[in-house]
């Protein structure tokens, strides 16, 4: 298994540090800090009666909280820990910047703050299927016997992960774009980046900047490099990555696989990177079967998984025992029904336009309900791409006038619903329109194509309106 890295101790007594936002990341990083001695200052942009609860709280505890005004570097500051949403043009970090003062993101902070034993880390990110890839892997490397969890941008709050009494011998790591701008000096001990998409490109302010920041995952990797075969620009990334000697690049595909890639060949998934005789020799991990779903890009979601455990030292069985062993979270292409002959599939996660391709990839043929925020996505390619398999499209949504317009240039044959509703109940006549266009043997598939919160507090409650409107439908028998 691999090796623990030693990570060096600092002085916090007396530095003044400032913490930008209050949230789930900013008070316990302000607590951790002013815990080991540091004078901390939380900068808050709101001054709501939420904020003012939690500005009190920490007042109380000895730390300082300025609210209503998170653009003034507050004097003597000698590091800002930021919230990993704060955008990098804000005026705070300009000012810090001017100053030669540190930025360091939560991530950054809970990398410096480690033990002497600390657990390597085993990090993903990606466009999509980050959540999903980390879950596997933790069903991996629990399978092996290994103490570990899901950390970073989902489950455990990596602070708490480093800093709290429980051991771990790894840790599965999905950080977002957000985070790792902010987490200069982070090291894995093997990451992966799944695959790359136009997304958040208003954060980051081009595509070029998106893919460096995903790329700062592979920066000092000790063992491999994971990278999608069918997405050049993740092996571009491998390739600008300053990594220590001997850490290896290992592609996964969904093809028969080459030497160092791990990949599927007549329904089972093969490593031809973690065995002796690499150019001739193939060690079988798991059937396809064994994956759930298993939707091509949950099959490639499954072998990043894989090979990060495998660049760990886990063994074959562990991999196929921890793939039937998970189960993915809901709204994440999760079969909610079948009525009439017709299934009902919730993709409510898909909440951009890469997403969506690869749920649409998944089934045909398909009446597809899409729409919602489009955060200036174009849908072109991706109606292009998936026509042939549309029986009928309903959109819902503020944005889904865009859908519309690149369904009459590349699928103008399929039928279209269009509903002029953003209230919550558009989703029940979406349900009905959509049973009303399938015929037995189609998928009705909820993969929006866009963010929720038009009509939706977020993407889950918008996969559950799915869900009670397909229960609804069943109880009715109006399908």
């Amino acid at each position: 298994m691999g090796s623990r890295q030693v990570s060096e101790e600092l002085d916090w007594r007396g530095k003044h540090v400032t913490v930008a936002g209050l949230g789930v990341s900013g008070i316990p990083a302000a607590r951790v800090l002013h815990g080991r001695g540091a004078v901390v200052t939380v900068v808050n942009d709101g001054d709501d009666e939420r904020s003012r609860a939690q500005a009190a709280e920490l007042e109380a505890e000895g730390i300082a909280v300025r609210l209503g005004d998170g653009a003034t570097l507050p004097a003597g500051t000698e590091l800002v820990v930021t919230a990993p949403g704060w955008q990098p043009d804000k005026p705070l970090f300009a000012a810090a910047a001017e100053a030669g003062v540190e930025i360091w993101g939560d991530v950054e902070l809970a990398w410096r703050l480690r033990g002497p034993d600390a657990a390597p880390w085993l990090a993903v990110t990606g466009t999509n299927g980050k959540t999903t890839t980390t879950r596997m892997l933790v069903s991996i490397l629990e399978a092996a016997g290994l103490r570990t969890a899901a950390v970073g941008n989902i489950g455990v709050s990596l602070l708490d992960a480093v800093l709290g009494e429980e051991e771990y011998d790894v840790l599965a790591v999905e950080l977002s774009s957000y985070q790792l701008h902010w987490a200069p000096s982070v090291r894995a001990h093997s990451a992966a980046v799944l695959n790359l998409a136009p997304d958040h490109l208003d954060w980051h302010g081009s595509m070029e900047a998106y893919a460096a920041d995903k790329g700062r995952i592979y920066e000092g990797n000790r063992v491999a490099c994971v990278y999608n075969v069918a997405d050049p620009a993740t092996e571009d990334l491998v390739r600008e990555a300053d990594v220590e000697e001997g850490c290896r690049a290992i592609g996964f595909t969904l093809g028969t696989p080459g030497p160092s890639q791990l990949g599927v060949v007549e329904g089972i998934l093969v490593d031809r990177a973690f065995v002796e005789n690499r150019q001739k020799n193939a060690q079988e991990l798991a059937e396809v079967a064994d994956v759930r779903p298993p939707a091509p890009h949950n099959i490639a979601n499954a072998l990043a998984a894989a090979a990060l455990a495998r660049a760990f030292g886990v063994d074959a069985k562990a991999v196929r025992d921890g793939l039937r062993a998970f189960r993915p979270d809901p709204h994440r292409i999760e079969e909610v029904a079948e009525v009439g002959g017709v299934t009902y599939v919730d993709d409510s996660k898909a909440t951009n336009t890469h997403a969506a391709e690869a749920s649409l990839a998944a089934y045909d043929p398909i009446v597809w309900i899409a729409g919602g925020l489009a955060k200036g996505a174009t849908f072109d390619e991706l109606v292009e791409r998936s026509a042939k398999r549309l029986r009928g499209v309903v959109l819902i949504g503020a944005d889904r006038a865009l859908i519309r317009e690149a369904l009459a240039r590349h699928a103008p044959e399929v039928p279209v619903v269009d509903l002029d509703r953003t209230d919550t109940g558009a989703m029940s006549e979406a349900v009905r329109e959509a049973a009303r266009l399938a015929r037995p043997g189609d998928t009705v598939l909820l993969a929006p194509a866009c963010a929720s919160m038009d009509m939706f507090t977020n993407y889950n409650k918008r996969g559950e309106a799915f869900a009670d409107a397909v229960r609804a439908l069943a109880a009715t028998g109006d399908a």
